[in-house]
């Protein structure tokens, strides 16, 4: 394969170029000069030249300048990369190459500004030709389509989670907000103000408020978006663009609809205090208004949550999870409050004092529960999956992954490669058969390339595929229809991969025809799989069982693992076997590595934002009593009880609250967490017993602890002061 290049490419990343084949690399961003050619280390031992030596190309005579070892914009199917020449742009004209007949492919490279990008893309996909096609980092890099694609939906769920916790603690802090502000919105009945002035004037002072808190937190933002840059600097080799004024107005309208959302149903009621308050304090809270305050904050919440996500799936499952774990947290919260009644009179004094605060409390306790479960359970959501994701990234790409791949190697070449590998005291490397054929016939019917509008239907259409055999399944793979064979079942049976599967439009029970070696292979469509192409391992589109390939001709292809300091194998293994063709992907591993690194990276640092919205929950919630607790406090030390006593009470309740609220989180966080790890990311859901560990005891003992700490104005504040204000 011959390519040509000008002036200016790479427009992203480096080429990196050795002195010799399987030898030392260097990076740069220079292309050949005219009259040179690159060749890859292949090339170099197929044609047996060095680097110095010329060779013809054409009509051309150039000069070997330099190895190519590695190619930025590369991509595409790693098992079909076919040997490199690289030249300069100016010498093909006198290769004579691009004349009638020549197979030939022109690639139009842009990089730039995202959203200069952008709308060229949406100017160019209205105006392709057939025969072209637009392809993108997901589109030309398979194996990491699926790292890029999970790591997009972990940050749609943080960005889910964020909102949903900044709901809580604005309805948890709303609702303290009403409270205190019943006396005040009486005397302003007594002197005059109207219902509709009351809502208005609140109203008022929630928006300013809403828009100066989303003004500092987008200050905020961009401050964490720089430091976010730096931590990249060092893994990123361009700079990252500039932020524009779209993510602040995104989080303007982010703060002010998750406000007024959450805050209107307590600023409602506030309308309805009667101007008798003023004279009789003992009127008590307000009733509810009904469904229509709690449906605009849902609709909010489900707003916000579709627009940030940016996944409709992922939203309806994040959504669907959170109503019925608000449901779930909610009904067995009040049955656990009602439950410690039992245990009133089975414990000491302290822990007397503070069940008895939860249970004369019963509403307020199930909400505090309730706002304690749902921030504890959405941080223990993020957990969950985020090491499913590492987790999953790091077995997929683990330190000994094959990076060597050996193709084209004949029936009779396959023992004295085993024998190769053990000379060396080498692991003997699995081996894959590969037999190649054309799709003729769908259910009888011609596989006709045109009867398809998909691009890529029709370009795998006009291609052979690689089937292959086997009696078991690969660990990366997966059945998601139909059924696998069993050991030693034969019979005419065909599994394919899902995705072209839905890019041809076939079913289980669908009969395929294949041409190989000038006859026909018919066999039906046993299975659907799942492949993680990310693995780097050998998979194939289209697997048979053992048996039914045995009569067509076939190939064999091999991986295995070299270390950077044993690159002396790969000379003497082409020397010995030189009609076998070697792939070295080391680098274009590297440069996945390098990737799934940054990606980790910034879901990291995302994901300490989620820990510090699930802080301010908390705060909130504790913070949603103290009013209470101040009052209860000093009746208690009026009638003789010591600070001490008051503060064992005090961290009895937190604690208590912390684990009924850490043992319902972590049962919805691993009910949810499965769902998504199922449905949404298609990724192996481990169930953890850790995660129930931290819910109960994170949640006892920190909410236990923050309670305590939240609460020392409570046993500092004197009681005088506070019988005073009543």
């Amino acid at each position: 394969e011959v390519k040509a290049v000008e002036d200016g490419y790479p427009l992203r990343g480096q080429l990196r170029v050795a002195e010799e084949a399987f030898g030392v690399e260097t990076a740069t961003r220079a292309i050949p000069a005219p009259g040179t050619a690159w060749l890859d280390a292949r090339m170099l031992q197929a044609l047996g030249v060095r680097v110095g030596d010329d060779i013809h190309l054409g009509a051309a005579q150039l000069r070997v300048a330099a190895v190519l070892a590695y190619e930025p914009d590369r991509g595409g199917d790693l098992f079909s990369i076919a040997p490199r020449v690289l030249l300069n742009y100016a010498d093909l004209p006198a290769t004579q190459l691009t004349r009638a007949g020549s197979r030939l492919t022109h690639r139009l490279l842009v990089a730039g500004d995202k959203l200069q990008v952008e709308r060229f893309r949406a100017w160019l996909v209205a105006r392709l030709k057939p025969g072209e096609r637009l392809q993108d980092i997901r589109e030309g890099r398979p194996e990491l389509r699926a790292a890029l694609d999970r790591a997009g939906q972990f940050l749609g769920l943080t960005a889910l989670v964020s909102v949903l916790l900044a709901g809580v603690a604005v309805a948890t802090s709303a609702r303290r907000y009403s409270a205190r502000h019943l006396d005040s919105v009486a005397v302003l009945r007594c002197l005059g103000a109207s219902q509709a002035t009351v809502v208005k004037l609140f109203l008022f002072e929630m928006l300013w408020l809403g828009l100066l808190a989303s003004l500092a937190g987008c200050a905020f933002g961009y401050a964490a978006q720089a430091g976010l840059a730096y931590l990249l600097s060092g893994l990123v080799a361009t700079t990252l663009p500039a932020p524009t004024w779209s993510p602040v107005a995104a989080g303007l309208v982010t703060g002010l609809v998750t406000l007024l959302g959450f805050a209107l149903a307590p600023l409602l009621r506030l309308k309805d205090v009667p101007p008798l308050r003023v004279l009789r304090r003992d009127l008590g809270a307000l009733p509810p208004r009904g469904v229509l305050p709690y449906a605009a904050a849902c609709a909010a919440l489900g707003a916000l949550m579709w627009w940030q996500a940016g996944d409709n799936t992922l939203a309806l499952y994040v959504m669907a999870g959170t109503l019925g774990g608000l449901v779930l947290l909610g009904g067995m919260a009040y049955a656990l409050v009602r439950a410690l009644n039992v245990l009133r009179q089975r414990v000491g004094v302290a822990w007397r004092y503070g069940l008895a605060n939860i249970a004369r409390r019963a509403q307020g306790s199930v909400v505090q529960v309730v706002a304690f479960g749902l921030g504890i359970m959405v941080l223990l959501l993020l957990s969950l999956v985020r090491a499913d994701l590492l987790r999953g990234w790091q077995n997929s790409l683990p330190p000994d992954a094959p990076n060597q791949f050996i193709i084209n190697i004949q029936p009779d070449e396959v023992a004295p490669l085993q024998a190769f590998f053990s000379e060396r005291e080498r692991p003997a490397p699995a081996w894959y058969p590969v037999v190649r054929g054309r799709l003729a016939t769908i259910n009888g019917r011609p596989a006709d390339p045109e009867a398809f509008a998909n691009p890529r239907a029709k370009r795998l259409l006009e291609h052979e595929f690689n089937l292959s055999w086997s009696a078991a399944l690969q660990a990366d793979n997966r059945i998601v229809a139909g059924r696998w064979w069993s050991a030693g079942e034969r019979g005419a049976w065909l599994s394919i991969e899902k995705g072209l599967a839905e890019t041809l439009q076939l079913k289980l029970g669908d009969e395929l025809g294949f041409l190989l070696g000038g006859s026909e292979l018919r066999a039906t469509v046993m299975s659907l799989r799942s492949v993680e192409w990310d693995s780097f391992r050998p998979n194939f589109f289209v697997l048979a069982p053992p048996g039914l390939l045995d009569e067509y001709p076939a190939t064999y292809m091999t991986s295995f693992y070299l270390p950077k300091d044993d690159r002396v194998l790969l000379g003497a293994l082409a020397e010995r076997f030189p009609s076998v063709t070697l792939l070295d992907v080391d680098a274009l591993m590297t440069q996945v590595r390098r990737i799934v690194d940054r990606v980790v990276l910034a879901v990291e640092y995302v994901f300490l934002f989620s820990l510090l919205a699930g802080l301010v929950v908390l705060y909130a919630a504790i913070q949603a009593t103290q009013d209470e607790r101040l009052y209860e406090s000093a009746m208690l030390r009026t009638l003789g009880a010591g600070r001490r006593q008051v503060q064992a009470g005090l961290i009895a309740e937190f604690v208590t609250l912390g684990l009924l609220a850490g043992l319902l989180a972590s049962l919805t966080a691993s009910l949810l967490g499965y769902m998504l790890a199922e449905q949404v990311l298609h990724i192996a859901y481990q169930f953890n017993v850790w995660l129930w560990v931290a819910g109960i005891l994170g949640g006892a003992l920190g909410i236990g602890l923050a309670g305590t700490l939240a609460t020392r104005f409570v046993l500092e504040h004197p009681p005088w002061r506070v019988l005073r204000e009543i």
